[in-house]
């Protein structure tokens, strides 16, 4: 589930990632209820088994839902559900209504099990590039967005999508070794960086792939700006 808001006294509308029918808006009556088994179970980063019935309007109504994880260790640890919230918020940020992106489904369920295990210092910054990669916007790392030079790239430009040259600086700073490790996670890599130890530039690669991803579809993760 990606996020849920209030409808009437009682009812809810959730949001929900899909893997047949992508982003699905549907009421869940009742769930505001005190005691509601479907109100304890449809929260944001959880992951459901849910029956919808599709009416003649925008909101499909929901008949029933089955926990598959709630993701415990994600809601008992604040780094985990920061880093959990902002990839739900990202998603909705990036898909439609009933555009069916099952790759998409299947990334955002992988990286909520990823953070509630291990959760890898460089979780974010994977996710969010293989994002803008999925969505077409896969930033340019090979030369420099602005003159096509290919080096030296000394920083990242959200607004342009890619790197840029000592000559036409703008944007983030970006060491060799960021570099490197943000062309593996893109170049099928993911593994491996994964299991990178932790240094600076592990969480400076985290503040850029969430600022490109933010200029990318002009939103804010507020969830990040909670940390």
């Amino acid at each position: 589930m990606l996020r849920g808001y209030k409808l009437r006294e009682s009812d809810r509308i959730v949001v929900l990632m899909t893997e047949g029918s992508g982003k699905v808006r549907a009421v869940a009556k009742g769930a505001r209820k005190s005691g509601s088994r479907s109100g304890g179970i449809l929260e944001p980063t959880s992951h459901v088994d849910i029956q919808l019935y599709r009416g003649r309007g925008d909101l499909d109504t929901v008949t029933q839902v089955q926990s598959l994880d709630t993701f415990a260790a994600v809601r008992s640890d604040f780094d985990r559900l920061t880093r959990a919230m902002s990839f739900v918020e990202a998603v909705d940020h990036v898909t439609v209504d009933r555009e069916p992106h099952p790759r998409l489904y299947t990334m955002l369920v992988g990286a909520l099990r990823l953070v509630a295990g291990d959760n890898p210092t460089l979780t974010p910054a994977g996710f969010f590039f293989k994002l803008l990669a999925l969505e077409g916007l896969e930033p340019v790392l090979d030369r420099c967005v602005n003159c096509d030079e290919t080096g030296p790239l000394v920083a990242i430009d959200p607004l342009t999508g890619g790197t840029r040259c000592a000559s036409c600086r703008q944007g983030l700073p970006i060491t060799d070794e960021g570099l490197r490790i943000a062309r593996l996670i893109l170049t099928g890599g993911l593994a491996a960086a994964l299991k990178l130890p932790e240094s600076p530039v592990l969480e400076e690669l985290n503040r850029m792939a969430a600022s490109m991803v933010e200029h990318q579809t002009d939103r804010r993760l507020k969830s990040l700006s909670l940390r």
